[in-house]
This record gives structure tokens, C-alpha cells and sequence, in this order.
């Protein structure tokens, strides 16, 4: 296998775990918030916490793609 297929194959894989990340990251912030909100009868922590979870993985993501765009150069 040439060198340069196997680095294109190992980006795809270390792409596909950060769509990964990013699901299971605001799955579990969904999740919590709705274990909130019935454990304590309140309304805005699936909310809160969710858009928490979005603004946390956007922000891994981000910094991965940056780690990833630096190890090419």
C-alpha cells in the first residue's frame, strides 16, 4: 500500500471518530438534561445542557480539525 493512501485512510478514520465524539457528546448532554428535568420538575436543563453539548463538541471538533491540518503541513 503507498504511504500516501494509508495517511488519506487513517484521516477518514480519525474523521469518522470525531462525528463519533461529537453524537455521543450531545446524546449524553440530551440525556442528562432530560434526567434533570424529570428528577427535578424543572423545564430548561434539557435545554441548557443540550446547547452546552453542542457548543463542547463544536468546540472539540474544531480544535481536532485544527491538530489534524497541523500534522500535514
Amino acid at each position: 500500500m503507498p504511504k500516501g493512501n494509508k495517511k488519506g485512510v487513517s484521516k477518514f478514520f480519525r474523521f469518522t471518530s470525531i462525528a463519533f465524539q461529537m453524537g455521543g457528546t450531545i446524546f449524553l448532554g440530551n440525556y442528562l438534561g432530560e434526567w434533570l428535568d424529570t428528577n427535578y420538575n424543572k423545564d430548561f436543563w434539557k435545554k441548557t445542557i443540550t446547547l452546552f453539548a453542542v457548543f463542547t463538541s463544536m468546540y472539540l471538533v474544531i480544535s481536532q480539525v485544527i491538530k489534524v491540518s497541523k500534522e500535514d503541513d
